[in-house]
């Protein structure tokens, strides 16, 4: 614990006894600082509001801590503090009870490729999630920053999680995730939170595609089809520019090896070796194998959402039937 770490929490334990744990002290007050800086993007803000609303629920915050809590942040609180408070007790509002963060410890740390990881932790307290929702993910290597992933995986019956990462430019923590973290090391995970992925009751055919790591989410909703009943058909559009691009084979292979009604359609962009069949942008190649009634589920970077957002109102794919992120970054 730092100086000012240990300052914030006696601050806040000698006006109001007991109510901080000295060991979440560290992580809520690099997060409560950093949300208060202002510096971060829109998906990290909701995304540190996520997991500050669970500790809000978690540590049985009220409105009257507001002002322990921020005169043990500033000398003075301002204008900012009570904004930022009032976001976090909206955002606990619409939450359910539960621990404040999961530990989870990193257990195995792959790069495929050289921009991209796959990182599989092992939660303290198993995690509830579903296929296709998100989650906040803190290292302590970037202090007070949170970022949305999607694991990649079903619920297993050992609680691991598995993430893709790519390293972002702008991205600190995902740089860090990438580069920098190793098994041993200990992260945290918030609440999960449906992304709009998650697949709905019935039983028509899907057509996924997936561009970078917008593959983690639509990999989780194979593996439900696969452990499910009655075997939906699915056409899974795998958007990359060259066949080595393609980091998840071996997973995907053992998937369509489980499930006959699963095809797998590489879309290459720039490989000067593909097939015809394999040749184009991975909504071009969606555009070819779409049949009416199949649910549509589209996970990517921001120009390919954007691409798919313009084919999926041209080909008038019905909305009920579209289905794309509505938070986190791929």
């Amino acid at each position: 614990m730092t100086d000012e770490t240990c300052e914030f929490w006696t601050a806040v334990e000698n006006r109001c006894p007991g109510l901080l744990p000295e060991r979440d002290a560290p992580l809520l007050h690099a997060s409560l600082r950093r949300l208060l800086d202002g510096d971060d993007d829109r998906a990290g803000r909701v995304a540190s509001l996520r997991a500050l609303g669970s500790a809000y629920r978690s540590f049985g915050l009220r409105p009257w801590h507001a002002a322990a809590i921020g005169d043990a942040l500033l000398p003075a609180p301002g204008v900012r503090w009570w904004r930022a408070w009032r976001l976090i007790e909206r955002t606990a509002a619409r939450l359910g009870d539960g621990p404040p963060w999961w530990p989870v410890e990193v257990i195995d740390h792959d790069r495929p490729v050289d921009t991209i990881a796959m990182l599989t932790v092992r939660p303290r307290r198993r995690l509830p999630h579903r296929p296709g929702q998100a989650v906040p993910v803190h290292t302590p290597r970037r202090p007070g920053r949170w970022r949305w992933l999607s694991p990649a995986n079903a619920p297993r019956p050992d609680g691991t999680l598995e993430f893709h990462v790519r390293a972002l430019t702008a991205g600190s923590v995902s740089r860090s995730l990438v580069e920098e973290v190793r098994p041993g090391d200990v992260l945290h995970l918030g609440a999960p939170a449906d992304t709009g992925l998650e697949l709905t009751e019935g039983d028509g055919d899907l057509l996924l595609v997936a561009g970078g790591t917008g593959l983690a989410p639509l990999r989780a909703l194979v593996e439900q089809v696969v452990d499910a009943p009655g075997g939906r058909r699915v056409t899974l559009i795998l958007g990359a520019r060259t066949f080595a691009d393609l980091y998840d084979a071996i997973a995907l292979d053992k998937l369509q090896q489980a499930h006959d009604r699963l095809t797998i359609v590489p879309a290459l962009s720039d490989d000067p070796e593909a097939g015809p069949s394999e040749r184009g942008s991975a909504i071009g190649l969606a555009a070819r194998h779409h049949r009416p009634g199949q649910q549509v589920h589209v996970c990517g970077p921001p120009a390919m959402l954007g691409a798919a957002r313009r084919w999926l109102s041209a080909a008038a794919v019905p909305a009920g039937d579209r289905r794309l992120p509505t938070i986190g970054e791929r």
